[in-house]
């Protein structure tokens, strides 16, 4: 066989293959997505907010307590305990941020906070929240920072959550699908073939050093957490993240409502000495709990110091 005989067949072979990869991929993506809503459907309500549905979920009766999830997670991340903890005293809604859970994305894909916190903040006001107290953790810590640079709530409770720029790079997976060739080749084979012991492992160590509860993965929805749109949402968010605190860290002091933070020593997602510590230091009306030993995830591991900053701002702000 000539060299250009054998090149050719190669080049065909190779598209053969490439062809067939693309096809197992589309039928694990569709298998999965059927899986995850087959397994994990909406569990709130819908609403609609210039013609993008999102996700929520209300629960009890008291002043408005809005929760606001992390990273690849979904608002079940606070229905697994703590909703029916503090219902009791609240009215507690839980959102799905845009992209993630059952909440569609934003328009173009738009990462920042900006958009989230508008959208949400929409969102709430149609079942009827003015001036509620809202919780972040994690990542959605940043996202309720922008909701009360956009409009004051009574009261803002940060958990674990990311308030300045950090030295360092993000890490692979989230350097690697920073391109828009990273998302488009990537996030697909991910979401069709990372397995879910994967995630297991990662839950673990975002837990870590404590343990998660029995039952948390199962509620939270693996199958949710690895659907290729939120797989593509998340990393657009997280990519943005570092330059989008950057932003609003000069608007800081005009916070001006009662702030709660909880964050443990052993955090090594969102490190205590970078951003809670030093924002703490720098804002008279913020009250920082730190646990000693406790990682990244204090509203399961530690939920009663979560709700006793919850219950000081609600105090502070005049709520009860």
């Amino acid at each position: 066989m000539t060299l250009t005989r054998l090149a050719a067949s190669l080049a065909a072979s190779l598209t053969v293959v490439g062809f067939g990869l693309a096809g197992v991929t589309a039928w694990k993506l569709a298998a999965r997505d059927a899986q995850a809503l087959a397994a994990h459907p909406p569990t709130g309500q819908f609403v609609v907010v210039a013609g993008q549905r999102i996700h929520l979920q209300v629960a009890g009766q008291g002043p408005d307590l809005v929760l606001i999830h992390g990273a690849s997670g979904n608002l079940r991340e606070f229905t697994f305990s703590l909703m029916g903890q503090l219902s009791s005293r609240y009215r507690v809604i839980a959102v799905d941020r845009p992209g993630l859970g059952h909440s569609d994305p934003m328009p173009d894909g738009d990462p920042s906070l900006t958009g989230q916190a508008q959208v949400l903040r929409a969102a709430v006001a149609q079942v009827g929240v003015t001036a509620p107290i809202v919780l972040g953790q994690s990542y959605g810590g940043a996202v309720a920072l922008e909701w009360a640079l956009q409009a004051a709530p009574k009261a803002l409770v940060l958990i674990s959550a990311p308030s300045l720029p950090w030295p360092g790079e993000l890490d692979i997976w989230y350097r690697t699908t920073s391109s828009p060739l990273g998302r488009a080749t990537l996030v697909p084979l991910a979401s069709a073939f990372v397995p879910e012991s994967y995630v297991r492992n990662a839950i673990q160590r975002v837990f870590a050093p404590q343990e998660p509860p029995a039952g948390y993965a199962e509620h939270l929805g693996i199958d949710l957490t690895l659907r290729r749109g939120a797989m593509a949402a998340n990393v657009r968010q997280v990519n943005s993240l570092r330059d989008e605190v950057s932003r609003m860290e000069a608007d800081y002091p005009t916070l001006t409502m009662p702030i709660e933070l909880v964050h443990g020593t052993a955090d090594t997602v969102v490190p205590l000495h970078i951003h809670a510590q030093p924002f703490a230091e720098r804002m008279p009306n913020a009250a920082l709990t730190v646990l000693e030993g406790v990682g990244h995830m204090p509203h399961h591991t530690h939920p009663e110091a979560v709700i006793a900053a919850i219950d000081r701002a609600a105090t502070r702000a005049g709520l009860r």
